[in-house]
């Protein structure tokens, strides 16, 4: 991404209506949100795009490996109307994205690629292919198309329906929905890794593999169960796949819903054809915990030892809920370390405190400090500013300093954004002066007003890197 232009915005809803723009022709874009941050892109109008040439990717999470939810995405493309590519391999997912951007610009529509976890952690040598220069197009205003008031919208709706039926022909025909016909007894209709699971456990079997799964490719499916007599529907998570076979009035067999839980794995296959459940299995496992040096400890250990209630947020201080900590009591959503911390300090009185990340404040926390302030709460928000988003990565954030290829950039003060969002004060501090920041949150909880600590110092693990660097 950094080679291709790529930027990175502060939120997920953020980078979509980015993408938005900078996919109008002769451009193209491509979104890539995190899974924590796709329930916010879901509230763009997606089906009634004002340009073409854009694609978004999501990586859902089975199994939860670092998100909150096993949100299934492809209801999302269902939802916004728009085409779905699900590719099973490494070297599908490369080659989707250019399928992607065909089917962008042939039918004027943005394209969801769908991912998995496993996909995503998956190494695989690819062909690069020659580079073929897009054609320079020029910009033609036009307010029916690009303004969604009302009127405009509606027109755009029936537009939308017509192209779907144009998609749902092209999905019948393309090559990357397959027939693989090999025993006629057992069959199945799978996507994704699950196809390259099913066909490693039987591979005399016979397969439609989907490529493309929304819109629904009816003809196809219709032209293998005539040719197969026992199919079986692999997929994971919901039954997306499933539910528009069977509405097709096709005799299947499908998996238990204890399969809707968690990763669809080999083994979990041959019970699904064997008619068996899920066996849950516990594992023991190490805890997480806060890295040596991490310069949130001094923070929670303050908070512990002050016995107060503490809304938390999504960053690697939600590990603050487990010993030794033991000292965040809830964690919603990215922003929710603000807002469900309004609504607590209105429920349980002045023994509240909301922590947030400097990123996650970013992302999703300066609204609620505005509505905060705007409605009158009184209370103490931390920020923990180690200067990165050290979670997923030690990425840049706006309040860094430097953009995503490490270039300097323009440095927005957190400290001005609190002030400016309605903060009545504003303090600055080392979470390692543990004495110091005692002191400070009683006296900011006494004050009964709407009081901003940022917690400061730089992420360990980034300061050792920069050292080995």
């Amino acid at each position: 991404m950094r080679g291709a232009g790529g930027r990175r915005r502060p939120s997920a809803r953020r980078g979509v209506a980015a993408g938005g723009g900078g996919g109008s022709p002769p451009h193209r874009a491509e979104v890539q949100p995190l899974p924590l941050g796709q329930p916010a892109a879901r509230h763009q109008p997606l089906g009634r795009p004002p340009a073409a040439a854009r694609r978004g990717g999501g990586a859902p999470d089975p199994g939860l490996h670092s998100s909150q939810n096993e949100q299934d995405n492809r209801l999302l493309a269902k939802v916004a109307k728009i085409p779905l590519l699900e590719p099973c391999s490494p070297k599908e997912a490369k080659e989707f994205v250019k399928v992607a951007f065909e089917i962008s610009e042939q039918f004027d529509i943005p394209v969801m690629i769908r991912l998995t976890t496993r996909i995503a952690h998956s190494k695989e040598n690819v062909g690069i292919g020659e580079r073929k220069e897009v054609p320079k197009k020029d910009f033609k205003i036009d307010t029916q198309k690009y303004v969604m008031v009302p009127k405009n919208a509606y027109l755009r709706h029936i537009d939308l329906e017509k192209r779907l039926e144009k998609l749902k022909n092209y999905s019948e025909k393309t090559k990357i929905n397959k027939l693989e016909i090999n025993d006629k007894k057992l069959g199945f209709i799978t996507s994704g890794i699950t196809y390259l699971y099913a066909k490693e456990m039987f591979p005399e079997a016979s397969f439609l593999k989907l490529g493309m799964s929304h819109p629904f490719p009816d003809k196809k499916v219709i032209e293998f169960s005539k040719k197969v007599k026992n199919i079986f529907v692999i997929e994971e998570l919901e039954p997306f796949i499933e539910e528009q076979v069977k509405a097709l009035g096709i005799k299947i067999k499908t998996k238990h819903p204890s399969f809707r839980v968690g990763e669809l794995l080999p083994e979990h296959i041959v019970k699904i054809v064997a008619g068996k459940k899920k066996e849950e299995k516990v594992i023991s496992s190490r805890k997480p915990s806060m890295c040596p040096g991490c310069p949130h400890s001094g923070v929670f250990s303050v908070l512990k030892k002050l016995g107060v209630t503490v809304s938390g947020d999504i960053g690697c201080y939600t590990l603050a809920a487990a010993p030794p900590f033991s000292a965040l009591h809830t964690c919603l959503c990215m922003g929710g370390g603000v807002t469900f911390f309004e609504g607590l300090t209105r429920a349980l009185g002045k023994n509240v405190v909301g922590v947030i990340g400097d990123s996650t404040f970013v992302h999703s926390g300066i609204t609620g400090l505005i509505n905060a302030a705007y409605n009158g709460v009184k209370g103490v928000i931390i920020i923990l500013d180690n200067s990165t988003t050290a979670m997923t990565g030690g990425q840049p954030h706006p309040a860094t300093g430097f953009n995503i290829k490490g270039q300097e950039t323009k440095q927005l003060l957190l400290e001005n954004i609190c002030e400016a969002s309605g903060a009545d004060t504003v303090d600055i501090i080392d979470p390692f002066a543990v004495k110091e920041l005692e002191e400070l949150i009683k006296k900011r909880i006494s004050d009964e007003k709407l009081s901003v600590i940022i917690a400061r110092r730089p992420c360990k693990l980034m300061v050792d890197k920069n050292k080995k660097s």
